[in-house]
């Protein structure tokens, strides 16, 4: 049930996304996408008519970022346990409130769809869910509303790993690199763990192309170590 909820979501926000300039606050643009089974029974209520948009997003921002620091708690009871059954606990309540956080942070884009704030944030969310073309969709939207928001960079990095599109990770790392070294150090770890992911199960991708990934790694971590000592 979780799961079909999360693709309503999903299938909402990209309808959101579809919109003309203006209508529920989103920019043009986007994928735009059908409409989910039951799309109405799970559609986040608007806030009251006499109520400025301004205001009812600033109070879905803060009631977003409220689950989220209780997600961020979660996530680190899932990485923490050891008993199975505390585990699959943990992990079932945790995505009830990524559920719930992009409910929210959906919310404050239909009063302020400028906001890149909750667009990096439902595109955190997506990422956590595998949802990661949405999660480059909502990062982008972001990175044009905010350019510099290394963040956003790192974390569409690593979603554009989980589409495969190496290219535009490395590009990614790059930036980062230059301009936040600990973000490209970990965007570095998922893509060393892309590699040896694909080096047991090549997923459709190419020998040779795992192969220049492998030597484009191996460059570059030595020359982030070679840089780190001086």
């Amino acid at each position: 049930m979780r799961r079909f909820l999360f693709c309503c979501l999903v299938l909402l926000i990209a309808d959101l996304r579809g919109m003309p300039a203006g209508a529920q606050g989103y920019p043009a643009g986007g994928r735009g996408g059908g409409r989910g089974p039951s799309q109405q029974e799970h559609e986040v209520p608007s806030a009251p008519a006499d109520v400025k948009p301004e205001k009812a997003a600033a109070k879905a921002y803060a009631a977003g970022t409220k689950t989220m620091l209780k997600a961020h708690e979660l996530e680190d009871a899932v990485a923490k346990a050891t008993d199975p059954d505390k585990k699959a606990k943990a992990m079932s309540k945790l995505e009830d409130t990524y559920g719930k956080a992009i409910d929210q942070f959906t919310e404050v884009l239909r009063n302020k769809g400028d906001m890149y704030e909750a667009w990096s944030q439902i595109g955190y969310l997506h990422l956590r869910f595998g949802a990661y073309r949405e999660s480059v969709d909502d990062y982008n939207h972001a990175l044009h509303l905010k350019p510099d928001l290394l963040e956003a960079i790192e974390y569409r990095g690593e979603a554009y790993l989980g589409i495969d599109h190496l290219e535009e990770a490395k590009a990614a790392y790059m930036d980062l690199f230059f301009h936040a070294r600990p973000l490209a150090d970990h965007l570095m770890t998922g893509m060393q763990a892309w590699l040896q992911q694909h080096r047991a199960a090549a997923n459709g991708m190419r020998a040779q192309d795992i192969d220049a990934f492998d030597k484009w790694l191996q460059e570059r971590d030595g020359i982030a170590k070679t840089t780190a000592a001086n």
